[in-house]
């Protein structure tokens, strides 16, 4: 039975294959799509995903259920916590132009599994996003004809009470769908002008908002009389920020524009910048103003800013707010319609996803193939399926993207640079005896053991440390660290650090009410997780970084990346338990799809190295000097049996 059992070594390689990260091009400029948008493209595509339908409605809910009118200050905790997930995904998307956002930056740090499942959690949350944003217009449009729309559908073609499927079959919020496949469809250029249309609309009502608002605006509405500032305490200001932080989801369709962006290490930063101020300042201000307008326990939850408009006597504004509405659920189509082909297309490039999704239209440059076949599926969603239980899915996606991204980030900045050709090691100049005894394609053809020794002599001479190094300050202390590779002890310390920050968030989140702990256990557990916490975080300080390259990079790591992997993983556990069965049941789809076809197509499996029957003995003098003889060998007829048929290498000292 022992023969059935897998060998250490086959269970090392498999490992090994799960976890080989992407190798990039020496040219990451070069690209088959047309790089052709501009900053300001850019900054509106992102203004578009996030100032939705969320600015209408969002506001005024979170106002009158959740926070009052200190719904203000739920936004602008909001806006900093997403601020801390942007600037991960400005720095990918300056140092690796490439399309597919969060999957491409865990594929090129953490490894190809994990980039799999977050590509894989992130294409569900495009398709549902974009499905239940063409339901709202279609909603809110027929809400405008007093759903005339929705009777006749009702009358002439009938409704259903099934699970899991809409009451009527939305022929509208197909159509729309359809409709912005054919304009994705046409290239990147016309969907961004098509985008700055309706931003340009909607913005312009957004600023006619925030005008009319403050000429009308009654200080009094925030009075005492009227339950003051804050009437649901901090804990209400708390659980609206919660709320408010899925309002700026959006942004990483920028990251995942950056290889049709003309200078992407400037522009992707600046304009995930730009936008997410921007859009920060909007949700503020609306909902400023709204406050102030009306009394904020008298708003209506569905249509706050109309209804709003309508009590002070200008009930015409309101079509002025509905063509805004409409407008700006557009440009959050156009996203989801923009950026979930491009996704698609870099894991079907990479060999992980079904390699027909990799073909790019000589002409408009875009992969049309995925646009069409995802916005059909898209509209198939909106026309059939009931789409208000899934919506929570999309939070539990995104925000696991968030979270590998930053963890991402702190991989990345204690690795080694990548050069074109093998990797060089870690150490600094080879001494002269080793010059002498070691020629430049002797040594990349046995890189692994000279490798190896030159590391060694680099950990002798503390005069130049590479990133993932100990720092040499902290070196009298832990020396017993400087044995590992660059970057080894870091990768330990982050996996030690999320683990610590689940462990912690569990506490917070389930410590009183679900698990019932006693005060003592409680607080030990605390103090316990937050300890290991903080270690892990010292312990990757003590480590050196990468040195400041030309493009962005985001300040205060590893505590930065810290902050957003412990914001996420805590809204993530607030989430229901339903969202986390729907989400573990596409996860083990996503698993059977990768184990079923990814892994055996992947484009990494043509670059591992290939077994040569070469020998190489390596004899180490005293002296540190390296000599080396290489001899050929001739494979015999019929190797020995149990014996691998690969490089033979002895070491003698």
């Amino acid at each position: 039975m022992a023969r059935w059992l897998p060998r250490s070594t086959d269970l090392a390689r498999f490992c090994q294959k799960l976890n080989r990260v992407k190798t990039l091009e020496a040219d990451m400029m070069e690209t088959s799509f047309n790089r052709c948008l501009s900053t300001i493209d850019l900054t509106l595509l992102g203004i578009g995903g996030m100032v939705g339908s969320g600015l209408y409605v969002l506001t005024g809910t979170v106002a009158k259920e959740i926070a009052g009118p200190a719904v203000i200050v739920s936004f602008i905790i909001a806006g900093f916590a997403s601020l801390l997930a942007a600037l991960c995904y400005a720095e990918f998307g300056a140092r690796v132009p490439k399309t597919g956002s969060a999957y491409m930056f865990t594929y090129v740090s953490v490894g190809e599994i994990w980039a799999f499942l977050i590509g894989w959690n992130v294409l569900l949350e495009y398709m549902i996003g974009g499905a239940a944003v063409a339901r709202a217009w279609s909603g809110y449009l027929d809400s405008i004809f007093n759903h005339k729309i929705k009777n006749f559908t009702e009358t002439h073609v009938g409704a259903w009470q099934v699970p899991f499927l809409a009451h009527y079959p939305d022929f509208l919020a197909a159509a729309i769908l359809l409709v912005a496949t054919a304009f994705i469809s046409f290239g990147a250029k016309v969907s961004s002008w098509l985008n700055h249309v309706f931003s340009a609309v909607s913005m312009g009502v957004i600023l006619f908002i925030l005008i009319m608002g403050f000429v009308l605006a009654q200080p009094k509405n925030w009075g005492a009389q009227e339950g003051g500032f804050a009437p649901y305490g901090l804990s209400g200001v708390m659980a609206g920020t919660a709320t408010c932080f899925y309002a700026f989801v959006g942004f990483d369709v920028i990251a995942a524009s950056s290889e049709e962006a003309r200078n992407p290490q400037k522009a992707v930063p600046r304009a995930i910048a730009f936008s997410l101020g921007l859009a920060t300042g909007a949700y503020i201000l609306v909902s400023m103003v709204l406050t102030l307008m009306v009394p904020w326990h008298s708003l209506d939850p569905d249509s706050a800013l109309a209804d709003a408009f309508y009590r002070r006597g200008y009930s015409w504004a309101g079509f002025l707010v509905a063509a805004g509405s409409i407008c700006a659920m557009n440009t959050v189509l156009l996203s989801n319609l923009f950026s979930l082909p491009r996704i698609v297309y870099a894991m079907a490039e990479d060999g992980l996803f079904f390699q027909v999704f990799s073909r790019v239209h000589p002409r408009t440059q875009v992969p049309v193939i995925g646009i069409v076949v995802f916005g059909l599926l898209m509209a198939l969603l909106a026309l059939i399926f009931d789409l208000e239980a899934l919506v929570q899915f999309l939070s539990i996606g995104t925000l696991l993207a968030y979270t590998f991204v930053a963890a991402s980030i702190i991989v990345l900045r204690f690795q080694q640079q990548k050069t074109d050709g093998p990797a060089q090691p870690a150490s600094s100049q080879p001494n002269p005896e080793q010059r002498e005894g070691l020629a430049a394609p002797e040594l990349k053809e046995y890189e692994s053991f000279s490798d190896k020794l030159q590391l060694v002599g680099n950990e002798k001479s503390k005069e130049h440390r590479e990133p993932g190094q100990l720092k040499a300050a902290f070196e009298p202390y832990l020396e017993f660290l400087s044995d590992f590779y660059p970057g080894e002890v870091v990768t330990v310390a982050v996996v030690t650090l999320m683990v610590s920050a689940v462990c912690l968030c569990s506490i917070l989140v389930f410590g009183n009410t679900h698990l019932h702990l006693p005060t003592w256990s409680y607080s030990l557990l605390l103090v316990l997780f937050s300890l290991g916490f903080v270690l892990s975080l010292l312990l990757i300080w003590a480590h050196e970084q990468q040195r400041s390259t030309q493009t962005f990079q985001i300040p205060l790591v590893p505590l930065s990346p810290a902050l957003s992997i412990v914001l996420n993983i805590y809204l993530m556990l607030k989430l229901s338990y339903m969202t986390w069965l729907r989400f573990a049941i596409w996860l083990i789809l996503g698993l059977l799809v990768y184990f079923g076809y990814g892994i055996w197509h992947s484009k990494e499996n043509l670059r591992e190295p290939q077994p040569q029957r070469v020998s190489a003995r390596y004899v180490v003098f005293p002296s540190s000097s390296l000599e080396e003889t290489v001899q050929a060998v001739q494979p015999s007829p019929q190797p020995p049996t149990g014996l691998p048929d690969t490089d033979t290498t002895e070491a003698k000292r």
